[in-house]
């Protein structure tokens, strides 16, 4: 377990830009399913998060991929989780083509294992402060200083990696509550997996009502180099997913190949079958 932050740490303290009672200005929306997705590019969202940090308004924002899609529609729980969150993007290209098939094309896959590292610029660019919480021991470390080496004018203001069972240990959970109190960053990364950081997510937003948070799983190990991305043309062309399986076969050999594969030929020809329902007789 690693802690770094910048503050003292208190339970008092609470965010110093309350959120506006206006409310936010209505997005596009595509449904695949049962899930309703921002039709979106990724300049959109970031402009869109940015534009209501301005307004004192927080919100959190969930990437869906194939395997958070899956969860959604199958586990009712899960979505009553995510249900509150502000703007949920389409990760990955299975998403993007099952919305094409349908006639209600999205713009462009939104990764937020991307993000991450294009709101973290256009934060840099606008003296928004930035948290990183989870990853495995020392990688937020890493990827902070990765972040610094690109943006000297960055402001992280502290990186935590809770220990395995955190969310049992109520003085856990209350160190990273007064973590994160102290700290009152304008975003907020949690990269724990899904849905262990979406449960997070939902504990801690009462806290900091005007912070952005962000769902972003495994990106941290991107940002420093520990685990390697696909190269673009594997992304662009859906295959990024064959990568990761030769990274770790064993722990996603189930997770794509036995699962991810048949539901995303299901995602597909249930997005064939809309189409053709909705064409005029």
């Amino acid at each position: 377990m690693h802690t770094k932050h910048n503050t003292t740490m208190t339970r008092t303290d609470v965010h110093s830009s309350p959120p506006s009672s206006t409310s936010p200005p209505a997005l596009p929306t595509v449904w695949l399913g049962k899930a309703m997705f921002h039709a979106v590019t990724e300049r959109e969202a970031i402009a869109h998060v940015m534009s209501e940090l301005d307004a004192g308004r927080g919100g959190w924002v969930v990437p869906m991929n194939l395997d958070v899609l899956r969860r959604y529609e199958q586990d009712a729980s899960f979505a009553e989780l995510v249900a509150p969150a502000s703007l949920f993007v389409a990760d990955g290209m299975p998403l993007i083509w099952a919305s094409r098939l349908q006639g209600t094309p999205l713009p462009e896959r939104v990764a937020g294992s991307s993000m991450i590292l294009t709101v973290s610029a256009e934060a840099a660019s606008r003296g928004r402060s930035i948290f990183m919480l989870g990853g495995d021991e020392g990688v937020a470390d890493a990827a902070a200083e990765v972040l610094r080496q690109r943006h000297p004018d960055i402001r992280i203001v502290g990186t935590f990696c809770p220990p395995f069972g955190f969310e049992k240990d109520p003085a856990m959970m209350q160190r990273i509550r007064d973590i994160l109190t102290a700290a009152k960053p304008d975003i907020c990364y949690v990269a724990l997996g899904c849905p262990k950081q979406e449960k997070l997510i939902v504990e801690l937003r009462p806290l900091l009502p005007a912070t952005w948070w962000f769902c972003v799983g495994i990106s941290f190990s991107f940002v420093c180099g520990r685990v390697k991305r696909a190269p673009r043309w594997m992304q662009a062309i859906g295959l990024e997913w064959v990568h990761r399986l030769c990274q770790e076969p064993r722990r996603l050999f189930k997770r794509y190949l036995l699962v991810g594969v048949p539901y995303a030929v299901r995602l597909l020809a249930g997005a064939c079958r809309r189409r053709l329902a909705s064409r005029p007789r």
